[in-house]
């Protein structure tokens, strides 16, 4: 199976630290972000990745080179410096992804989520989203699990963690150019063709230098992080 490592925001609320730097370049526990994520995949039988590039994207291939240090074979998916948002992002890059399902992750998150048991996914569906508990600075959830599917939140769903397998017919009536991916999800999982699952392990959103801070206490080992449920 294919990844993909969603890379081409420009990581607004982390201003000014990503002025100058692309955020899933930021430093936590002595890597980039991306190196962590790079890291996991490899480790967990992933060999081809693509990255979407966008804002500074020049630094982000310059540092990740051909994912060779990594035990992986990136290519990069260029965008507009403004980016396609994420379904035109991923619709672009559909050349590169091939004809099977294929893994797609953010590029600014901490996790230890176990990606090897998403190789199975989905089977007749038309993606499967990984879903985590709300975190503190996010009260309500994105979407509501129920029997293996999700729906829109009702005030009792949980959040979606950036981690999804998706197959390239699910973006099929993507035109080129900027899109959204929420009204995709919204009308397929009408149709019931969206599952999921709940991950309660370490996963952290990179979106604040209070969480970049949390990430790097997170891989640099510091005693007592994550803290225990």
């Amino acid at each position: 199976m294919k990844a993909m490592i969603l890379a081409a925001g420009r990581g607004e609320r982390l201003r000014p630290l990503t002025d100058h730097t692309p955020k899933p370049l930021l430093v936590a526990g002595g890597k980039p972000l991306i190196a962590h994520l790079l890291a996991a995949l490899a480790t967990q039988g992933f060999r081809e990745i693509v990255i979407n590039l966008a804002h500074l994207g020049d630094q982000l291939r310059a540092a990740v080179g051909d994912g060779n240090r990594y035990g992986v074979r990136v290519q990069y998916s260029p965008e507009p410096d403004s980016a396609l948002e994420t379904a035109g992002g991923i619709r672009h890059a559909l050349p590169l992804l091939g004809d099977a399902p294929f893994l797609v992750v953010n590029g600014d998150i901490a996790t230890d989520f176990p990606f090897a048991e998403l190789m199975q996914q989905p089977a007749a569906r038309s993606a499967h989203l990984v879903m985590v508990p709300n975190p503190p600075h996010k009260a309500r959830g994105d979407f509501v699990l129920m029997d293996g599917l999700l729906r829109p939140d009702d005030g009792h769903g949980h959040t979606f963690a950036g981690i999804g397998v998706y197959r390239p017919e699910f973006f099929a009536g993507v035109t080129p150019g900027r899109f959204p991916l929420l009204p995709l999800l919204l009308q397929d999982m009408a149709a019931g063709q969206i599952s999921g699952q709940l991950y309660e392990g370490f996963w952290l959103d990179v979106g604040t230098a209070q969480r970049l801070e949390l990430a790097d206490r997170y891989y640099s080992g510091r005693t007592g992080y994550p803290p225990r449920p």
